[in-house]
């Protein structure tokens, strides 16, 4: 599963600093996306570390997507279409739908595309046809739309075609990796394994199991990797050539590399409102350079029901330096025999969802930090608390914390949580409730820190400023 969304985030142990009450939020309206250079045209830099693949990252708008519509008009595209992500997690979820070496990847936000997603350029094939893939933690099979389509949404650049690849193998269905599909399919005739992915929001995947060659900045390579070559391809899905599933399954991209890499990678996502050019740039980096000493971990929590997705145990929201009240801790915890409720860090939704009890009671406690500031009527699309902010350059809003179990502490920046919906000044407190249970940390919480997902050690780690 952009530019779009860095933000100064602190990360500290929860038994030494205490959080101030208080920050400043620069109130500058959403602005209109500049016409950026295309991410499949941009020159991208690598260092000079051969254990390492880098590749840069870019804001989405590098996408270079034309399109007339309104930079508030994208926000509500965007906000939609998350709705419909995080039913497909909880359809996923069986829930009603209320080593030395590393290497690097860009990231770009697909938010002009009006998608909540982030995207990164790989190279697919040989020779390499450059491609733009969503980077997904919520899903495991890495994919690619192929010709020839059968049915095919349009996407950014060329479509893949297998036949003009040197390194491209279909997997028998004989093979033991085609049975390590969820759903498992035989073209009996031709003797190929077919696989499907469906997602909870109607899309949906299929084609032939393949190997196939990935090549990253720099030129660094790897074969073999186990690739979907989807021929039928549709639903919601938006201007990507396919995805890169970052799951904890044993066919993810980070379960895939493992033998080279160890289980490790961390992302940092870029700001979703920063309009200067070039975008600034992020990365996601596989292997040990993901993780730098002096990390504030949490332990990953598993559910015995599904692999898939990466759930911490969130024990606490602290708003203006003050736990908040109203809810139980139990409100937040995977319920192991069940695999109900927990809490999910997920790059692919983007604003973060608690559970109804508990939004409520963190809802009201900033609308409480915030009553000098003019409320607005109404909402906008799925937030329920926004403000006219027009009449200011900037406001003090409260601060808001996030306590995890082993003693981090992610505090959020402004941006982060008060974000610009339309150009006239109108903010929105950007969490939303779910009656589901399961409760999803979103990408617009996650911007601008560096997340570190080390299943080797089974710790998830926040580094503030990591962009």
């Amino acid at each position: 599963m952009a530019s779009s969304l860095f933000l100064l985030l602190l990360l500290f142990p929860l038994t030494t600093t205490s959080t101030p009450s208080h920050q400043t939020l620069i109130s500058t309206p959403l602005q209109d996306y500049p016409t950026l250079t295309p991410l499949l045209e941009q020159t991208l830099t690598h260092t000079s570390d051969p254990s390492s693949l880098h590749l840069p990252i870019s804001h989405h708008d590098s996408l270079h997507f034309t399109s007339n519509l309104t930079s508030s008009s994208l926000l509500i595209l965007r906000l939609n279409r998350d709705t419909s992500r995080v039913s497909s997690l909880h359809s996923l979820l069986g829930l009603p739908r209320h080593t030395n070496r590393s290497f690097v990847s860009p990231i770009v936000s697909g938010l002009s595309y009006g998608s909540g997603e982030y995207f990164t350029r790989i190279g697919i094939g040989t020779p390499p046809t450059q491609s733009l893939f969503v980077l997904d933690t919520g899903s495991d099979v890495v994919w690619v739309q192929c010709a020839p389509c059968r049915q095919c949404y349009n996407q950014t650049g060329r479509i893949f075609n297998p036949r003009k690849s040197r390194s491209y193998r279909s997997v028998p269905c004989t093979a033991p990796l085609c049975h390590r599909l969820d759903l498992p399919g035989c073209d009996k005739r031709r003797q190929k394994c077919l696989y499907e992915v469906s997602y909870g929001d109607g899309s949906v995947t299929t084609g032939e199991l393949s190997t196939e060659t990935l090549t990253f900045s720099g030129g660094a390579r790897i074969g073999r990797v186990v690739v979907g070559c989807g021929h039928d391809n549709e639903g919601l899905f938006v201007a990507a050539a396919g995805l890169v599933g970052l799951g904890r399954g044993s066919l993810s991209f980070p379960s895939q590399l493992a033998h080279r890499y160890g289980r490790q990678f961390s992302y940092c996502l870029v700001d979703r409102t920063s309009s200067g050019a070039p975008p600034k740039p992020s990365s996601i980096v596989f292997g040990s350079g993901s993780v730098s000493a002096g990390i504030a971990f949490t332990p990953m929590v598993r559910n015995p029901k599904l692999a898939t997705f990466y759930y911490v145990q969130l024990i606490g929201i602290s708003i203006g330096g003050t736990p908040v009240s109203g809810f139980a801790e139990s409100d937040l915890r995977l319920n192991r025999k069940t695999g109900r409720g927990g809490v999910i860090v997920d790059s692919g939704t983007s604003v973060t969802r608690l559970a109804h009890g508990v939004y409520v009671a963190v809802r009201d406690a900033f609308r409480a930090g915030t009553a000098g500031l003019k409320r607005t009527a109404g909402g906008f699309s799925l937030f329920d608390t926004c403000y006219d902010l027009s009449a200011h350059s900037e406001v003090k809003v409260p601060t808001l914390a996030m306590h995890f179990a082993g003693g981090a502490v992610v505090a959020l920046p402004p941006e982060n949580y008060l974000i610009p919906v339309d150009t006239q000044g109108t903010f929105c407190f950007a969490f939303a409730g779910t009656d589901s249970g399961v409760s999803i940390i979103g990408n617009i919480q996650q911007q601008g820190f560096r997340v570190v997902f080390d299943a080797d050690r089974e710790r998830i780690g926040f580094v503030p400023r990591g962009c």
